[in-house]
């Protein structure tokens, strides 16, 4: 049986996480630990994806120092095709977060000025253009700017597009193109970003006021709150399960989007494919590691514990 096949473009940089051993003290020496892997949000998800069934393509940038050749490896690891673009005098884009004892974020920092910079120009790439007509599906995040996103986003020809918000600075950036996307992933502060509204707010107004901005669908994730999805079918809700342990958040909602798009691109209705994301996530927190290892056992025994979606009003 053939396999979907997914062109991914955005962010694939050096992740590092240092994690507080104690207690977290603003303006203080922390003591605690630091780890670094090849990580970004489209590449997270694009490799959950993989794991969960389809073949993918990825285009991202870096530079011409050693974490470049980490960052080549890694793609070529989770058995993803390489279009990516080397600028052999720029850094690679790198993401630093610290994180409490926990496991919770106190402070991300993104160096990542040679997106901004240079994927504007490389969306119109003749070898892109060739890889976006063969694909069935699109997958982007918001690591690119307004400029490449307005080029690249009506120029698909009715194929499904996938986005990622990223953060709620970027966020803003997919305003423009959000009538042409399938399916957003944002947390409730990105939502928040897009439509000005609070992050408290209930489930049915965040629901119409996305939908006002143009978007036909839509997952909002909310730390252990109940994940929101909507589509042109209706909006739900489900309360993702608690953590059997708590390694790591980063790359959880990572995890959701790319199990999300594996399922619907098998065929599975966006509710039960936001339930193999949740799983997803959750086995991402249980882990030290932003994609975690996972058997298909370890898969089901997730995924059965992901409640069913209960309808929102």
């Amino acid at each position: 049986m053939r396999r979907a096949h997914v062109l991914a473009l955005g962010g694939a940089h050096i992740d590092r996480r240092g994690q507080v051993s104690g207690a977290y003290v603003p303006a203080a020496s922390n003591p605690g630990t630091m780890r670094e892997d090849v990580g970004g949000g489209v590449f997270n998800a694009l490799r959950m994806a993989v794991r969960r069934g389809v073949s993918a393509s990825l285009a991202s940038l870096r530079g011409g120092d050693a974490t470049a050749e980490t960052v080549a490896r890694a793609i070529a690891e989770a058995g993803i095709e390489d279009l990516s673009a080397v600028f052999l005098d720029r850094t690679t884009p790198s993401y630093t977060a610290i994180l409490d004892a926990g496991g919770e974020l106190v402070v991300g920092f993104a160096d990542m000025g040679l997106y901004d910079l240079a994927f504007p120009k490389q969306v119109r790439r003749a070898r892109l253009r060739e890889a976006a007509a063969a694909a069935d599906a699109l997958f982007l995040d918001a690591n690119l700017p307004e400029a490449a996103l307005e080029r690249l986003v009506p120029t698909t020809g009715g194929k499904p597009v996938f986005a990622i918000a990223i953060s709620p600075a970027k966020a803003v950036r997919l305003k423009p193109v959000l009538a042409g996307l399938a399916l957003l992933f944002m947390n409730r502060r990105e939502a928040a970003a897009l439509t000005g509204a609070g992050q408290d707010a209930q489930a049915a107004d965040m629901v119409a006021a996305l939908r006002g901005l143009g978007l036909k669908g839509g997952v909002v994730s909310a730390g252990d709150g109940p994940v929101i999805g909507f589509d042109g079918d209706g909006a739900f809700a489900i309360v993702p399960p608690a953590p059997r342990r708590v390694a790591d958040v980063t790359g959880a909602g990572d995890a959701l989007a790319g199990a999300t798009v594996a399922a619907l691109l098998d065929g599975q209705a966006l509710r039960q494919a936001v339930r193999a994301g949740i799983a997803a996530a959750l086995l991402a927190i249980e882990s030290p590691r932003a994609v975690p290892d996972f058997t298909a056992r370890d898969f089901a025994a997730a995924l059965a514990l992901v409640p069913e979606p209960e309808e929102v009003a």
